[in-house]
């Protein structure tokens, strides 16, 4: 139950709310145990004979006004028992959420999407229960519990003596369960974790599916995930569908006892009747607090369970330390010997790697697939920390730069493009939502996608689906290019970013960008040479490091790889073309 404890700023911020909840709870709890007393002087007064109409009218006034009590600080309890978990709910996920924003990019690549999904909606949904129903439960068991025991042995404390004989049973059943129910509940989430991303990933990828006619497939190893989430379910149930049975079973043995030896106290004139039926209804009434152990047990179980997994997820800290503070960038790039790899147990993707970049200059980034091109350029914006070198942004160490503050500066298209289901207005304007209409109609006209924008239904505020999915490939990067130039950055990167449009679309867009980059640093990485002919110099990636670095001319001389690479294309071309 310790996980519960990373709550207690959360109770300390609402405990008056808490406070007012649990007191009115506690006065159901009262009202309640008045009526039995009640039911016991009318069964006697009848029992005796001397009741008057008087006296059932008085009685039948303190019930109703009892119910009426119960009903009004019942309201209470809720609106602020389950009212303040809600809230802690609330901002138990807003925090959640928060850190997964601060998390680095390396923390998503070794996490699935559905696990984290499953922590932000079911494991959160499980300390709400466990906050709200936990609390109400908890003090059900201890008010109702305490209480109905202390009438009892007001009434007769050897009836209650035998009455209560089953409850060591109950208790080892309750400890003996709560493990097992621990460890169970811990498997239906991890399963649960997984069947997420089983629906995500296959829907996602719905495309794929069709295409490779892969329907039957997925449904059968979506039916394999969803049988083994039903099967942890189920090991659970056998617990769970066990416990209260076993409860039920040991409360009525008490009630059994009380009817055989009470009814004999009676015939002896020991207790009244009234006194009996009294004590029956307080048994009764004890019921509900043992199986309470149990559920509450359940219930925290439950909750400590998924607030351990988010503690476990709260507690990662980004691998990218950030500073506080603010910075102006100019646009100066230098890498000194720079060697980096994605986990430190595999090969670096980039080897030594040292090269510098002047503010304002146009650079291009080429080489063979998987040569490190886009992991080189991921590095600039911070995304991830270089384990071995430097690399500075205008002369300073970029771990010393904040990341907020050398983030607004640079404008960056990666090589996967991707958009939000929201309008297409939105999605340009996602890096500086208070622009004016005629900035975003601008930045789309130099990208080139203005007039096909202008085309849709309902032009910039037709919503484009989930990823982009109404638009082709090539409209999803120059709306990619539109959101860079948007924030006006002082370094651009650009990689890949025209794999996926015409030669024609290439030359209209590079002709626009002219104009828009002749001040910003600019890196553009591409895999056709002409696109990066009149860069001011190039660089040559080969296995993770720069092999050879100049001008078009320069290289195409130099009868390098760069020189390889051209003269395969231009033959593919002509081969194209003729």
């Amino acid at each position: 139950m310790r996980n519960l404890l990373a709550l207690k700023d959360y109770f300390i911020e609402h405990k008056w709310k808490l406070a007012i909840g649990i007191f009115s709870l506690m006065i159901v709890d009262g009202l309640q145990l008045i009526i039995p007393r009640v039911i016991k002087w009318v069964i006697d007064d009848l029992t005796w004979g001397g009741i008057s109409r008087s006296h059932m009218i008085r009685y039948s006034l303190y019930i109703m006004t009892i119910a009426f009590g119960i009903g009004l600080f019942r309201y209470f309890w809720r609106l602020f028992i389950m009212g303040t978990s809600r809230r802690i709910e609330e901002a138990l996920r807003n925090k959640l959420f928060r850190h997964y924003q601060f998390l680095s990019i390396g923390f998503f690549n070794n996490h699935k999407t559905g696990d984290l999904m499953a922590h932000a909606t079911n494991d959160i949904k499980a300390v709400q229960r466990a906050v709200g129903m936990g609390f109400v439960i908890l003090t059900d068991v201890l008010v109702l519990g305490t209480a109905s025991i202390g009438f009892m042995l007001y009434i007769s404390p050897r009836l209650t003596l035998f009455a209560l004989m089953p409850a060591p049973f109950l208790v080892f059943f309750v400890l003996r369960f709560g493990g097992m129910l621990h460890m169970r509940f811990e498997k239906v989430q991890a399963s649960f974790s997984i069947l997420t991303e089983r629906v995500r990933e296959n829907i996602s990828g719905m495309r794929v599916v069709k295409a490779y006619v892969q329907e039957n497939n997925e449904r059968d190893k979506f039916s394999q995930v969803n049988r083994d989430y039903v099967k942890k379910n189920m090991n659970l149930v056998r617990i769970w569908g066990a416990f209260f049975p076993l409860i039920m079973v040991f409360a009525n043995l008490g009630v059994g006892i009380v009817l055989l030896l009470g009814g004999k106290q009676v015939i002896l004139k020991s207790i009244s009747m009234g006194n009996l039926v009294a004590f029956i209804y307080y048994l009764d009434i004890l019921i509900w607090p043992i199986m309470g152990i149990g559920w509450v047990t359940n219930l925290l179980e439950r909750g400590s369970s998924s607030m351990g997994r988010i503690n476990r997820i709260l507690q990662i800290e980004s691998e990218i330390e950030d500073s506080s503070g603010d910075v102006e960038i100019r646009g100066k790039i230098e890498f000194k010997n720079l060697t980096f790899s994605y986990d430190r147990d595999s090969p670096p993707i980039l080897k030594r790697i040292s090269l510098s970049i002047q503010p304002g200059e146009f650079v291009a980034i080429v080489g063979k697939t998987g040569a490190g091109k886009s992991t080189l350029v991921s590095l600039i914006p911070h995304l991830f920390d270089p384990e071995d070198g430097k690399l500075y942004i205008d002369d300073q160490e970029i771990r010393s730069l904040p990341l907020k503050g050398l983030r607004r500066f640079i404008g960056y298209v990666p090589q996967d493009t991707f958009l939000f289901s929201d309008t297409i207005k939105e999605n340009i304007a996602f890096g500086k939502l208070d622009v004016e209409d005629e900035r975003i109609y601008q930045v789309a006209q130099i990208a080139g996608i203005h007039q096909e924008i202008m085309e849709f239904p309902h032009g910039y505020l037709s919503v484009i689906g989930e990823r982009g999915v109404t638009l082709s490939g090539g409209q999803k990067q120059r709306l990619a290019i539109a959101r860079a130039l948007l924030i006006d950055p002082r370094i651009l990167i650009l990689d890949d970013a025209f794999s996926s449009v015409d030669t024609d679309t290439e030359e209209e867009i590079l002709k626009n960008l002219q104009q828009a980059i002749k001040w910003r640093t600019t890196i553009l990485i591409s895999h056709r040479l002409s696109t990066v002919k009149n860069a001011d110099r190039i660089f040559v990636l080969d296995e993770g490091e720069i092999v050879e670095k100049g001008t078009h001319k320069e290289l195409i001389v130099s009868d390098g790889l760069y020189s390889r690479i051209y003269r395969r294309q231009q033959i593919e071309k002509e081969i194209e073309e003729g």
